[in-house]
C-alpha cells in the first residue's frame, strides 16, 4: 500500500524510442531493469512505467506494441522487489494485463475516459491517478484556450471524481494531477503551479509532473537536459502547496527537495495554521 503520510516520489521510466526527455535510453529489459534498480535505491516510491510516449505530437502506439514494451519490466521489477509499479497507459487491455504483472497503480493522463478504461479501473480496485488534458497528446498544445485554468482544470477533476465513484471506484483510491504541459501554455502552467492549493478542495491526493518539462526551460532558456535545478524548484513550490507525490527523473535531488520542503510546509502550518 502507498504511504502518503509524507510526500513521495514518483520515478519515470520510459521504456519508449521517442519520449520528449528519456525516449530510447530504457527500451530494453536490461536497460529499464538497470534503471528501475538505481531509482528505487536512490528513494523512489513508486516506478511510474510507460509504453507510449504522451510529448506533444507523439505518434499512436498499437495495443499489441505497448504491452509487449511493458509487461516485461513490469513482471521484472516486480519479481525482484517488493515495489509499488504504476502503469502508465490509457488502454483498459494494457490496464488489466499490467495488473496481472504485478502493478498496483494506474497513471491515466487521459482521467479513465478512453474506451473500457473507467469499467477495467472499477473492476481492479487499484489506485489511480486522474489527469487532466486538453485535446489529446497529437494536438494539445496547437493553441490551447482557457477562460480560466485553474477553475476549468478543477471542474474537470471533480466531474471525473464523480464518475469514478459512480462506477464503483472509491474517492480513497484517487489520485489528482493538473496535467503541467498537457494542453496548456507556460503561462498557464504557471498558473496552475501558483494556484496548486486549491486542488485540496477535492480531497484527493495531488500528484505533480513537472520535471524537465518545456515551462521550465522558457522560463530559464535551457535545454531539457540541463533542467534540473528549475524541476526541483517547481517541484519544491508544489510541495509547500500539498503535493503529496512527485513525479520525476531524477529521483535523489528530487527527493532532497520534497524532504525539505515538507519540512518547512509542516512547520508553517504549526506555527501560522497555513501557508
Amino acid at each position: 500500500m502507498l504511504d502518503l503520510t509524507t510526500p513521495v516520489v514518483m520515478g519515470v521510466l520510459n521504456v519508449t524510442p521517442d519520449s520528449f526527455s528519456d525516449g530510447g535510453r530504457f527500451d530494453t529489459l536490461e536497460l529499464a531493469l538497470r534503471q528501475a534498480r538505481q531509482m528505487l535505491d536512490d528513494g523512489a516510491a513508486i516506478l511510474d512505467v510507460g509504453g507510449e510516449s504522451t510529448r506533444p505530437g507523439a505518434a499512436v502506439v498499437s495495443e499489441q506494441q505497448e504491452l509487449d514494451r511493458v509487461i516485461p519490466v513490469i513482471e521484472a521489477i516486480t519479481s525482484e522487489r517488493p515495489v509499488l509499479v504504476s502503469i502508465d497507459t490509457s488502454k483498459a487491455a494494457v490496464m488489466r494485463a499490467a495488473a496481472d504483472a504485478g502493478a498496483a497503480m494506474i497513471n491515466d493522463v487521459c482521467a479513465l475516459q478512453g474506451e473500457g478504461a473507467l469499467a477495467a479501473a472499477a473492476e481492479l480496485q487499484i489506485p489511480v491517478c486522474l489527469m487532466h488534458m486538453q485535446g489529446d497528446p497529437r494536438t494539445m498544445q496547437n493553441q490551447p484556450e482557457y477562460r480560466d485554468v485553474v477553475a476549468e482544470v478543477m471542474r474537470f477533476l471533480a466531474e471525473r471524481v464523480a464518475q469514478c465513484e459512480q462506477a464503483g471506484l472509491g474517492r480513497e483510491r484517487i489520485i489528482l494531477d493538473p496535467g503541467f504541459g498537457f494542453g496548456k501554455t507556460p503561462q498557464q502552467n504557471v498558473e496552475l503551479l501558483a494556484n496548486l492549493r486549491q486542488l485540496q478542495k477535492l480531497a484527493c491526493p495531488v500528484l505533480i509532473g513537472v520535471s524537465r518539462k518545456t515551462t521550465l526551460g522558457v522560463i530559464t532558456g535551457r535545454d531539457v537536459e540541463d533542467r534540473l535545478a528549475a524541476s526541483i524548484a517547481a517541484a519544491t513550490a508544489a510541495v509547500l502547496q500539498g503535493a503529496q507525490i512527485v513525479r520525476a527523473h531524477d529521483i535523489a535531488e528530487t527527493l532532497d527537495a520534497v524532504r525539505v520542503a515538507y519540512c518547512i510546509r509542516e512547520k508553517l502550518l504549526i506555527e501560522n495554521g497555513g501557508i
